[in-house]
């Protein structure tokens, strides 16, 4: 038949073992058969239309990863979590509830394991009600905040207890509806490239083989899977294989006695902020595993399980750690008499930790690999495999802590002991950073770009028209884009190698582990694989790529793991590389400090960062290599340093310096901006020395002048925003350049008083050592040409200014002109506040008095002219200033005011002050004004004050500004108002005469041009309107009659005047009637007499008063007593008005023959008649008698 192949029907059936578990699904390919079980897939190979039973591959679902991650696996793993954290963070547990938190926060949103369709479910059960497009707007700090928000609602942030409960009971529903979301349907096989996969509900799983380490771990390859090229030959059954496996079990013995909250706790002590130092962990595990847990979780046991329950449960812990002690001791004892000696098991544990290191493979750069499922798969892969290795070192680790530990119980010697802690720890410590570093870029989200990001604000607009690189950019925040995946897209490699990663198919299970293994190369080693001088050496690359995406946090936690193990290193040339890589590291770590604390943070935190940036920078700056190694640092936001050609260490640092200072004024940050300012002006004065050491050329480009002036002009601003004035003064006299000098000192005194901080201006603190005029003439140059409205205002930080400095005039000169201003832009104006405006007005005028009453009486004026006053208060003018003024009569007034030019005393101050406080009474009744300049008429003034009855107010005008007579004049016509206030029945003007009429006040029709009504809430004029017009009449009328004893006359002949019918008040008689000389008798006295009264009478018609008057002194006179009667007997001690009298009986003649009044007028004449009759006989007898005397 040659080589043909008969196809003969042949009847085989075969019976395959499926146990008690469920069939899913069966596919059957050319040479494999696949059962999925519930329980995991199951393979056999076919061969010959045979199935092998005895080649079985057994492949686990993501189930199992799922319930691991979320503790689901064992009962107590939650509990181990509490128990074992508060004994470990005994001197800080207050801290144990976040960091329990956050623990299970970064498992549940690590890739893999967090899903939107479960959690959304999951909120549900707690009644979080989203919408989906809510849910799907959430990026990874959003999802943080509302499950932080959550758990602390269900009373999570009570206790350690409440909170492990609370995440129990929010992992077990969400491991609940995972399960139930992603419910397997069908294996989906691809026989082209061997990839299997899972069909789910809402997902789809793919399988892949296991690694070294893995397979060491979970059995043989006849278990779970064939292993790729491992070169691990696990069939060996010699010494060496049983010695490991050996260690193997007393590893596992340890991991069942810590349980799995061990790692967790280990890891994110590490990738988070360290509650305790991380170095302080492992030893604080091991006292765990030797003594058992801390007091403090028996206090936990008794209040959560009571007293009974609590002692029970202590009891069996105890007893549960004997039989671990002794069980390991057994196990240790065991392991060394198989091995022979503990140096042939540390041979077996270091010649099997190669399984450990991350493979090194040299990438060929020549593709760029895309974002699709398969690289998402990867990262996974990535994620799960170190997880396993860095558990195995932790583990390993921990074996050999624990042997050190108990060495004297082991007989393990000195030279094992040294070798443990000098060569192996060491060994396991890098291989645990290693995968601890993968681990964390596989499992941590992306962060999403701050908002001030420029970088990432450019990138957003897709200029560079890359659809693959649009797709990722959005993916930025979300939990399903991990730092992985980022990387992994600059991740290049040949096409033969990963472009079944590109292609349209899924991988087989062989090729994923040679990808992991390639990514897992380039992350550790780089893409040449070369070995580095110091730790991680790829670490730089890394971190450039993650900070073009705006990864800075990332970037913080890469180099701060990194230098923590770093720190642990026995050599110090790690530290310092000669390549400069330490330089890099600190440069990076700056910049993402400085960006962090410029985005969100607040407080303290925020300072915490800017201090740590600060220290980097200066750090970076002092590494050797500095210069040569930071020239290539430059991406998008952080400006390349372009100081290649520097002729020197000392002037590459100037210029890094000011590139610093760049960098955080760039990022507001003034603080760090100044302190790199203050070094560089270090550094000038270490250029200049190497100057003058050397006789070659100038090492810079620019004067040391122009860099010192730029450099303290710069120190200036950052310290003026900082609010340190002091500083920010030092800074401006300590600057060489006087054209910055001026320039800062203006600035200073603006943002002074924009700020409020006018004090340090003006209390003295600040000297301004050569600078008095300057600060002066600033402050002066703002006021002039500032709003007179501004606070705080330029005239009066000028007041203060020179008051403190015992500048007296011009003191007073500036708070006067403030007041001109005052009074030309907002009073003349008419404009709003006009109160507020006069009541500074008169702070003003108030101020300037007072100033210049401190100074010499012969020097005290001062010149409004800011421009022409230059004299110093220190040293007097030689002759006083000059009053050149124009005298001119107010008319109307008969009052002197001088027209000021030049020069003004105090009592041209008091003149002013005394007439704006007239101006601000009558503005607080709402009394508009006419104001035609500086000086308004003082007669015009008086008139409104007396309309608006404020009286005080007028009479201090008068007293001011009128003398003699013609103050007589002006008060007797106040007082003719007030007596028309007490006049109910006013019968006009034509009863009033005209010389009082004149010029009086305004009459009704010009009055409500000027009035426009009264603010009845005023307290002085309610003053006015509740005191009864003839009580306040009395009042003024014995106050100023001294003044102008006429007052009584003008006051009655005003009331009788405009009212004939009025009553006299009797206090107002009686100030006529007690005005007569002691010494006379009879109707005479002073210029308000009885006399004066009855012509008054007489002269209004009132003959009735008038009669009764006379008639009360003639009977006065005659009723005498004897002592009295020799005196009235002297020559002219006895006056009556008898020309009135004869001027009153005439108008009763008239009157009676008028018709009017006939009876009454008869009455009255026969009174008059009787009474002179008896007066004259009287005056006869007593002249006869004052001849007779005369003649003796």
């Amino acid at each position: 038949m040659g080589d043909k192949i008969n196809l003969v029907p042949e009847l085989r059936v075969q019976n395959l073992p499926l146990d008690e578990d469920r069939l899913v699904d069966l596919k059957i390919t050319s040479n494999k058969l696949w059962i999925l079980k519930e329980d995991g897939l199951v393979t056999f190979d076919i061969f010959q239309n045979n199935v092998k039973l005895d080649e079985v591959h057994h492949f686990g679902l993501h189930e199992y990863f799922l319930a691991d991650s979320l503790f689901q696996g064992s009962e107590h793993s939650p509990d181990d979590l509490i128990w074992t954290s508060l004994s470990l963070f005994t001197s800080v547990k207050d801290q144990v509830v976040p960091f329990v938190s956050s623990i299970f926060l970064r498992r549940l949103l690590q890739l893999g394991v967090h899903q939107n369709a479960a959690l959304s479910a999951t909120m549900q059960d707690f009644n979080k009600h989203w919408t989906d497009s809510e849910f799907q707007s959430l990026n990874v700090d959003g999802l943080k905040k509302e499950i932080f928000s959550l758990i602390e609602s269900e009373g999570g942030s009570e206790n350690p207890i409440s909170t492990i409960n609370c995440w129990k009971k929010f992992c077990t529903r969400y491991f609940h509806n995972w399960c139930r979301n992603n419910t397997p349907f069908g294996l989906l096989v691809d026989t082209s490239t061997g990839a299997v996969g899972l069909i789910r509900q809402n997902s789809i799983s793919l399988f892949r083989y296991l690694e070294d380490i893995e397979l060491l771990i979970y059995g043989c390859s006849v278990v779970f899977g064939d292993n790729v090229s491992s070169g691990m030959d696990l069939q060996d059954n010699g010494l060496d294989h049983d010695i490991l496996f050996e260690v193997l079990r007393c590893v596992s013995m340890i991991n069942h006695q810590l349980g799995k909250a061990a790692s967790a706790i280990f890891y994110e002590a590490l990738v988070s902020v360290p509650v305790i130092p991380s170095e302080d962990i492992l030893p604080r595990l091991l006292k765990i595993l030797e003594t058992g847990y801390s007091s403090s979780v028996a206090a936990l046991h008794i209040s959560q399980l009571g007293t009974d329950a609590a002692w029970k449960k202590e009891l069996a812990d105890h007893r549960n750690q004997r039989k671990f002690s002794i069980d390991m001791l057994l196990c240790l004892h065991a392991l060394c008499s198989k091995a022979g000696s503990w140096g042939k098991v540390l041979d077996v544990i270091e010649n099997n930790l190669k399984f450990l290191v991350p493979r090194k493979s040299v990438q060929k750069l020549d593709s760029q690999v895309v974002l699709n499922i398969n690289t998402s798969i990867l990262v996974q892969s990535t994620a799960q495999i170190s997880k396993v290795m860095f558990e195995s070192a932790l583990d390993i680790l921990l074996l050999l802590g624990y042997l050190v530990n108990i060495s004297g119980q082991v007989h393990l010697v000195h030279d094992d002991i040294s070798r443990i802690q000098l060569e192996l720890v060491p060994m396991i410590q890098e291989i645990l950073t290693e995968w601890l570093i993968l681990h964390f870029l596989g499992t941590t989200p992306s962060e999403s770009p701050p908002l001030e990001d420029f970088s990432a604000q450019l990138s957003s607009l897709h200029i560079d028209s890359n659809t693959n690189k649009k797709s990722w950019n959005g993916k930025l925040g979300t939990c399903d884009f991990t730092l992985g995946s980022l990387l992994f897209l600059n991740f290049q490699n040949s096409s033969d190698d990963l472009g079944h990663l590109s292609s349209r198919s899924f991988p087989s299970p062989s090729k994923f582990i040679s990808s992991v293994r390639n990514f897992n190369s380039w992350i550790i080693w780089g893409g040449t694989g070369e070995e580095s001088s110091n730790f991680f050496g790829h670490s730089t690359e890394l971190a450039m790529i993650l900070l073009r995406h705006g990864q800075y946090e990332a970037v913080e936690n890469l180099f701060a793991i990194i230098d923590a193990h770093t720190r642990k290193e026995k050599t110090s040339h790690s530290a310092q590389s000669t390549n400069g890589e330490w330089c890099k590291h600190l440069h990076l770590l700056g910049f993402c400090l400085l960006v962090r604390a410029q985005c969100g943070l607040q407080g303290i935190s925020k300072e915490r960062k800017v201090r740590e940036a600060i220290r980097c920078f200066f750090r970076a700056s002092s590494g050797f290599g500095a210069p040569q190694a930071l020239q290539s640092l430059s991406f998008q936001g952080l400006p390349a340093l372009v100081y290649s050609d520097c002729a020197s260490t000392a002037v590459w640092k100037l210029h890094y310096y000011q590139w610093a200072m760049q960098i955080f004024e760039q990022y507001s940050m003034s603080e760090g901006a100044c302190q790199f300012a203050l070094a560089a002006l270090e550094q000038v004065d270490e250029v200049l020395s190497l100057k003058d050491d050397s006789s070659g050329g100038d090492p810079l480009n620019e004067p040391l002048t122009t860099i010192r002036g730029r450099l303290w002009t710069n120190v200036f601003n950052f310290t003026l925003d900082l609010n340190h004035y002091y500083d920010a003064y030092c800074a401006i006299i300590l600057n060489p350049d006087e054209d910055g000098k001026c320039i800062c000192l203006r600035r200073f005194i603006i943002v002074l008083c924009e700020r409020g901080a006018t004090k340090t201006l003006c209390d003295g603190q600040l000297p301004f050592v050569g600078l008095m005029g300057r600060v002066e003439q600033e402050l002066a140059w703002k006021a002039e040409r500032s709003d007179i409205g501004v606070i705080p205002n330029p005239y009066k930080l000028l007041y203060a200014f020179e008051m403190h400095r015992h500048n007296w005039r011009k003191a007073a000169t500036y708070i006067y002109r403030y007041s001109a201003r005052l009074r030309n832009e907002v009073v003349l104006e008419k404009k709003q506040h006009l109160s507020r405006a006069l009541q500074e007005i008169l702070n003003g005028l108030s101020a300037a008095i007072n100033a210049l009453n401190l100074v010499h009486p012969a020097y005290a004026w001062i010149d409004p002219q800011l421009d022409g006053y230059s004299c110093p208060d220190e040293h007097y003018p030689n002759k006083k200033a000059r009053k050149i003024g124009e005298e001119n009569s107010l008319p109307g007034t008969g009052v002197q005011c001088r027209r000021q030019q030049f020069c003004i005393d105090i009592e041209e101050l008091e003149n002013e002050f005394v007439l704006a406080t007239a101006q601000y009474s009558l503005s607080l009744i709402n009394i508009k004004m006419k104001f035609s300049g500086n000086q308004d008429r003082p007669s015009d003034l008086v008139d409104l004050l007396v309309q608006a009855n404020l009286y005080d107010m007028a009479f201090t005008v008068l007293l001011k500004f009128w003398k003699g007579s013609g103050l007589k004049k002006e008060v007797g016509r106040v007082f003719v108002s007030l007596s028309l206030k007490c006049c109910p029945n006013k019968l006009g003007s034509s009863f009033i005469r005209d010389d009082f009429n004149h010029n009086l006040l305004l009459t009704a029709s010009e009055g409500e041009s000027f009035i426009s009504s009264m603010n009845n809430t005023n307290p002085s004029f309610h003053q006015s309107r509740g005191i009864n017009p003839w009580e306040m009449l009395e009042s003024y009328l014995m106050k100023y009659k001294k003044l102008h004893p006429r007052l009584p006359v003008i006051v009655a002949e005003t009331l009788l005047h405009t009212d004939p019918q009025i009553e006299l008040p009797m206090w107002l008689v009686h100030m006529f009637k007690c005005s007569r000389k002691a010494t006379a008798w009879g109707m005479t006295g002073q210029e308000a007499d009885p006399a004066s009264l009855f012509r008054l009478y007489v002269g209004c018609g009132r003959f009735t008063e008038a009669t009764n008057l006379l008639l009360e002194y003639i009977e006065s006179l005659a009723s005498l007593r004897p002592t009295d009667i020799s005196s009235r007997k002297k020559m002219s001690a006895v006056w009556f008005p008898y020309t009135s009298i004869e001027r009153l009986w005439c108008q009763i003649e008239e009157l009676r023959s008028s018709g009017v009044m006939i009876e009454q007028c008869d009455k009255l004449k026969k009174l008059l008649h009787g009474a002179l009759l008896n007066h004259l006989k009287l005056i006869k007898v007593d002249s006869e008698d004052a001849i007779s005397s005369a003649m003796c």
